[in-house]
């Protein structure tokens, strides 16, 4: 996957070579820092860069990252919105939807997005409609499921850990509860609605569950290692759907590659420049099989991993 976005990034700056000489202003926002966010950050500076657009020379690119808050997210839509860009990138829905509330009229890509039309955003994935479009990171629940249950087939009660504030958290629990009841499994939310509220949430699951799941859910991300220790002191499995967060406390993740979902966010950025309608741009998702392993983190939740799932896992940390 990333071989061919390389090609046909290549591709496509080859095909925009005649850039054009006037500056554009390109404006960035994320809801907070966390790898999967910084990825896509830089994914979409990377696509910038191979169409041609230079930092000072044909560009004027600003960032602001809103830390978490909502009310700095707010102020910030307000800034962009004045400040007239050309195109303005929001990463992760709580910024998305603050910009789309500052104006209906500069053009707005998302990206990291679960599900645009749950959240708002656009009419449809292939018609948007609006000034908005953008990527969507929606986790493949169903192949989730059936990976959990192949690592722990006994799974009876599955613990689901999220800010109730997010969308994108809130419309991946309904899925996860329709498909889980299918199968004979309870989900059982604990939610946190700050990051100091996440450890607490997490103890909250010990003893009621046989596995927690963590969405691709901002406030839990954004502190996941201490949410992974309190599930390991106790032994309980933590799985997330977001692969960037391998390697931080999770025995396992299924899910997108967040660099490259920033690529694809940034080339649907440079489509607009060249003076496309984000009415008419297709919302892109990108395809979700990445399974991610840290065998370290399963010893230490007593969780033994089947050769089946080591045999087609993309990325394995070991003992």
């Amino acid at each position: 996957m990333r071989r061919f976005l390389i090609s046909a990034l290549a591709g496509f700056a080859l095909g925009s070579s005649a850039v054009a000489a006037e500056q554009v202003k390109v404006a960035l926002t994320q809801i907070v820092a966390h790898p999967a966010l910084d990825a896509v950050r830089k994914g979409v500076e990377d696509a910038l860069a191979q169409a041609g657009y230079r930092q000072g020379e044909n560009l004027k690119y600003t960032y602001l990252s809103a830390q978490g808050n909502i009310s700095t997210a707010t102020q910030i839509a307000r800034q962009f919105a004045g400040n007239q860009p050309d195109v303005i990138v929001a990463i992760a829905t709580p910024s998305a939807q603050t910009m789309l509330s500052a104006t209906q009229d500069i053009p707005i890509v998302f990206s990291a997005v679960s599900d645009p039309v749950e959240a708002g955003l656009v009419k449809s994935l292939d018609r948007p409609g609006g000034n908005v479009t953008g990527v969507s990171d929606r986790s493949p629940v169903a192949g989730h499921l059936k990976l959990l249950r192949e690592i722990k087939p006994d799974i009876r009660k599955l613990g689901y850990l999220y800010n109730a504030a997010e969308a994108n958290s809130v419309s991946t629990l309904k899925l996860l509860q329709t498909l889980a009841a299918e199968q004979g499994i309870e989900i059982v939310p604990s939610a946190a609605a700050r990051s100091s509220e996440v450890q607490m949430a997490t103890r909250a699951l010990i003893g009621k569950v046989d596995m927690i799941y963590v969405p691709t859910d901002n406030t839990i991300i954004a502190v996941l290692e201490g949410a992974s220790n309190a599930a390991a002191e106790s032994q309980t499995p933590l799985f997330t759907a977001d692969p960037s967060s391998i390697g931080r406390g999770p025995f396992a993740a299924q899910g997108i590659s967040y660099y490259d979902a920033g690529v694809e966010t940034g080339r649907l950025a440079v489509r607009i420049l060249n003076g496309e309608k984000p009415a008419d741009i297709a919302v892109v998702t990108p395809p979700a099989r990445d399974v991610f392993i840290d065998l370290r983190a399963a010893k230490a939740m007593g969780v033994d991993i089947p050769q089946s799932v080591l045999d087609r896992a993309t990325r394995i940390i070991k003992e």
